[in-house]
């Protein structure tokens, strides 16, 4: 039998059957009203029950999504079930969840305003909502790239540029090591982020309640000099969930010149809660900031919103110049990909714009709400429960607990039993050497009821 090159493309009864069938199977897994926690399982146990699906001849749409659904799925840990409290957990809506189809589905482009106008249209719409929650000023801007640690990358790369080109305007020479100062709680893409850029990092103390002040970055400031071109704060830490002291950080940044940015991959959802925003102070002063959507804002993997104070700064930082690409970047449009690390892109903001565009901010302001008012609720039934302890009230929606006498074996122990149990994914932390348990609650489908299920295998 010939091998039509068009084969997988052209619009046949198998086309047709391939796309019924994936489809058939994604609205199952989106709509299924028990979501299976599920578990990983050894090399050889995949080895021996999913190899051989790559053929010449191909198997067919039929039993390749079966090979998935029954074999390689269940081997996958579904980070949407309400008893998946570990790290920091994802629960898109259903709405995001069915546009990230359609996203696929409609093959666009989303580096360029020429390409992608609608797309790249949609998304800013997000950006700029993001910007004002966020108190950043008229203009203030960005782009959906990959995570936090691209997020990160990106805007500490236009930090760094943006310092060049002041020493380059008024004749100073660049440092032999340029620096960026951060709490010592600051998350691990920090440190990755200035190994790739081969700058130094200064971690800085918290003070006792965790919380990075602008008194010792002052210090720091003074010690290192012109050589920092960056200041990250953080806006909920991923082990506690802690914010930084931003607006002392913010006065000491804003005085030397320096540029200010906020790691709030996690955490700067919450200020969406009205309640909540007292706590960031400081952060309308930041030069660019990230968050996360695919964590507390409701959106698929992999999506981070990064915003500049001004976008121009991030152009100039990350603008690829190439004799093919310059039908986009001689064009005043704005193009998504020279505003971070990356060239091809997806519309990975489209998910978040239709989830938004169809329940409403005031949906999402509950559902993080719902988060937070969660945390403090289970901190106090640790508290009352004998042999529990917290190790620090909850700020926004990580609780840090102990369990009285364990040792790290038994707290793994308890955790693999946990899983395979299928009761909950609740794996260790550590703080100041110490073994703990905590719950990261994002999923609004997290109920009181599940978390104290969990607590009550703890006796």
């Amino acid at each position: 039998m010939t091998i039509q090159p068009d084969a997988m493309h052209a619009i046949t009864a198998e086309t047709r059957d391939t796309v019924d069938e994936v489809l058939a199977y994604a609205r199952s897994r989106a709509l299924y009203e028990n979501v299976p926690l599920d578990m990983p399982v050894s090399p050889d146990e995949l080895v021996a029950t999913a190899s051989g699906s790559i053929t010449a001849e191909g198997i067919g749409a039929q039993a390749a999504t079966a090979l998935f659904a029954d074999v390689l799925a269940p081997t996958c840990l579904s980070i949407d079930h309400p008893g998946y409290v570990s790290f920091i957990p994802s629960a898109p809506s259903k709405a995001a969840i069915a546009f990230d189809l359609v996203v696929s589905a409609s093959a666009i482009y989303g580096g360029s305003w020429l390409e992608g106008a609608g797309a790249v249209f949609a998304e800013n719409e997000v950006l700029h909502w993001l910007a004002r929650e966020f108190g950043l000023p008229e203009g203030a801007g960005g782009v959906f790239v990959q995570g936090g640690t691209i997020g990160n990358l990106s805007a500490l790369v236009a930090a760094r540029d943006a310092a060049r080109r002041r020493n380059a305007e008024a004749g100073v020479e660049n440092p032999s090591r340029f620096k960026v100062v951060c709490s010592s709680e600051a998350h691990s893409s920090i440190v990755s982020a200035a190994s790739v850029m081969d700058v130094d990092v200064v971690p800085v103390p918290t003070g006792d309640d965790g919380r990075l002040h602008g008194d010792a970055v002052d210090a720091a400031l003074d010690e290192h000099g012109a050589a920092v071109f960056a200041v990250v704060v953080t806006g909920g830490t991923t082990n506690f969930g802690i914010v930084d002291d931003i607006a002392s950080v913010a006065a000491v940044t804003k005085a030397r010149g320096v540029w200010l940015h906020v790691d709030g991959a996690y955490g700067l959802a919450a200020m969406l809660v009205e309640r909540m925003r007292p706590t960031f102070a400081g952060v309308e002063l930041a030069d660019s900031v990230i968050v996360d959507p695919h964590k507390w804002l409701f959106a698929p993997f992999d999506a981070c919103a990064l915003i500049y104070r001004d976008p121009a700064q991030g152009r100039a930082a990350h603008t690829q110049h190439a004799e093919y690409l310059d039908t986009l970047t001689e064009r005043p449009d704005w193009n998504p990909s020279d505003l971070a690390v990356q060239l091809t892109r997806r519309s990975r903001g489209l998910p978040l714009w239709f989830s938004l565009a169809t329940h409403g901010t005031d949906q999402y302001r509950a559902s993080v709400d719902h988060g937070i008012t969660l945390a403090r609720d289970i901190a106090a039934e640790i508290e009352r429960r004998d042999g529990l302890s917290l190790v620090r009230d909850p700020q926004l929606s990580v609780v840090v607990f102990r369990r009285e006498g364990w040792t790290p074996a038994d707290y793994q122990a308890w955790s693999d039993r946990l899983l395979d149990d299928q009761i909950g994914f609740v794996v260790p932390s550590s703080h100041r050497g110490e073994t703990v348990l905590r719950f990261a609650i994002i999923n609004p489908l997290t109920t009181f009821e599940v978390l104290t299920g969990i607590l009550d295998t703890l006796a």
